[in-house]
């Protein structure tokens, strides 16, 4: 029996030989990170290297990296009411780009009736002149744009965003959880005040995610309160293992990167043509930049759910969106900003590539097609 074909990686990707190694070697430990002996010492040194590898990934100063318990903890840690934006005042309101991720979406402490959403294109990239107008009135705004979309993969004008941001006097967010370790992401090059991160989306464990704040941010209030963990950012004993995973994926993720993204890339372009000769088949976002191992595509008919079971019965693994609402019947509030019809939202699949898809996963993927769209969409 054939192996099955993992093409889900935006969802969650496996862990990493190097980041399990780290983890196994930390679970040895008994020392509380906090500590003043020995044993806290070297779970201490293992904490600090993991933030030490993540501060020089993205270009930040290891003292700026704060570790949560995931991702989603991250954002709503960033989204903090008490930032103070360039002109020194705090900042009143949210915006987001309406293709965020639904933790940033959420809102974190902002009052609901203080946020508002910045448009997007067609092809799911933040409208630069709605976000511009959002700020002519002058109220210092923190403002939210990913870096990457999970679903689409478009890549986003985080750099022109932050300059508006920084010209009215506020601040800028970067979810960036998807651009790590698939892109070159830098939070000086982007001019980010705030960039947030997860292990898992790279090669680490689940449940461990990251806040990197810009030298000199004032105002930013913990969610959690208690202990001085993570300088009086974030309570709570650290997830030494979990960190130390983190930081070693962090590492291989980093190293390999130049080459996985011409591979994967090459893989994509040819998976989203072999999708498109099927069943009058469409990929979403396919005319701006994207990550260079996403696919989101849909067909006339094509219902996303029956699709999904559909790859997983011929043994690949593919998801109808994001990972964190596929399981909800409902379009795509990401193909909905893009101004895209529900029938076709609802049809939307995602293919996402890691670092061990070769062409045989996509030879697997592209004959799984052929069959469901022959059979699904036959008249």
């Amino acid at each position: 029996m054939p192996s099955r074909v993992y093409l889900d990686w935006n969802a969650t990707t496996p862990l990493r030989t190097e980041a399990r190694a780290a983890m196994l070697a930390a679970y040895e430990l008994i020392g509380n990170p906090s500590s003043v002996h020995a044993e806290g010492r070297e779970a201490r040194r293992l904490v600090e290297d993991a933030r030490a590898a993540l501060a020089s990934a993205v270009g930040a100063l290891t003292r700026n990296v704060v570790f949560t318990s995931a991702g989603t903890e991250a954002n709503a840690l960033a989204l903090s009411p008490g930032l103070r934006g360039r002109s020194g005042e705090p900042a009143r309101r949210l915006l987001v780009s309406a293709v965020e991720h639904a933790s940033v979406l959420a809102g974190g402490r902002f009052p609901a009736d203080d946020i508002s959403q910045i448009r997007v294109t067609r092809s799911g990239v933040v409208d630069l002149d709605h976000l511009r107008a959002l700020l002519v009135d002058g109220q210092p705004a923190l403002v939210s744009v990913m870096a990457a979309n999970n679903e689409t993969g478009a890549l986003q004008p985080v750099a022109e965003a932050a300059q508006i941001a920084h010209e009215a006097g506020g601040l800028l967010h970067v979810d960036a959880i998807q651009a790590l370790g698939k892109i070159a992401f830098n939070i000086n090059a982007v001019g980010a005040d705030l960039a947030t991160f997860s292990a898992h989306k790279i090669g680490g464990p689940k449940g461990v995610g990251a806040l990197v704040v810009a030298e000199g941010l004032a105002g930013l209030e913990p969610v959690l309160r208690g202990g001085g963990q993570e300088l009086g950012r974030r309570a709570g004993t650290e997830n030494v293992a979990g960190i130390a995973g983190f930081g070693a994926a962090v590492k291989a993720a980093l190293q390999a990167l130049p080459e996985d993204v011409e591979r994967m890339a090459s893989l994509r372009d040819r998976l989203g043509n072999g999708l498109r000769a099927v069943a009058g088949a469409t990929v979403f976002a396919e005319d701006v930049k994207r990550l260079p191992n996403t696919v989101l595509f849909t067909a006339p008919g094509l219902k996303a759910e029956t699709a999904v079971i559909g790859f997983d019965l011929e043994g690949v693994a593919v998801s109808s969106g994001s990972a964190c609402s596929s399981g909800k019947v409902q379009p795509s509030h990401v193909l909905s900003a893009m101004g895209c019809d529900a029938t076709v939202a609802q049809g939307a699949v995602r293919l996402s590539l890691g670092w061990s898809t070769g062409p045989d996963d996509i030879n697997r993927a592209l004959e799984a097609w052929r069959k469901l769209g022959n059979t699904l969409l036959r008249a």
